[in-house]
């Protein structure tokens, strides 16, 4: 519910909204919308350096923005769902690498040479019946 009250309350503000990009991570998924104010970084209503505390979490997901030297151009507003924080984190990163394409297409060579346009496609494999998970088996016993 606060979500969908997060959006509401950023189409409102849609007059600074730049572009929209989308990215996913196993079974997360990260909505972005770049804006013109470069202050606000904000995720599901907070701000980015509360809701992924650690260092590393918050350098990868704006790596695109220090890549393409616009962290001081544009600020981001973004809602992220599912999965655990570090695949919430590399949805993050995939969708600010195109929301920033999006404004700027000579990005691209950069973007791309960093792999940060390539979806990560692995996800959990699903259980298979008979086995206790995808792929374990029971313990064969010879005798």
């Amino acid at each position: 519910f606060k979500i969908i009250l997060f959006y509401f309350s950023l189409m409102a503000h849609k007059a600074s909204i730049k572009e929209y990009g989308l990215g996913r991570r196993k079974s997360s998924i990260g909505r972005v919308w770049l804006t013109t104010s470069t202050t606000d970084k904000i995720v599901n209503g907070i701000s980015l350096t509360a809701y992924f505390p650690t260092i590393a979490s918050q350098i990868i997901a704006l790596s695109p923005l220090t890549l393409t030297s616009t962290m001081d151009k544009y600020g981001l507003n973004a809602i992220v769902s599912g999965g655990g924080k570090s695949s919430q984190v590399d949805a993050l990163k995939l969708a600010i690498a195109r929301a920033l394409l999006a404004t700027n297409k000579e990005w691209h060579k950069q973007l791309k040479a960093a792999h940060m346009l390539t979806r990560d496609y692995r996800a959990k494999e699903r259980k298979k019946p008979g086995l206790k998970r995808a792929r374990r088996a029971q313990q064969f016993s010879k005798r």
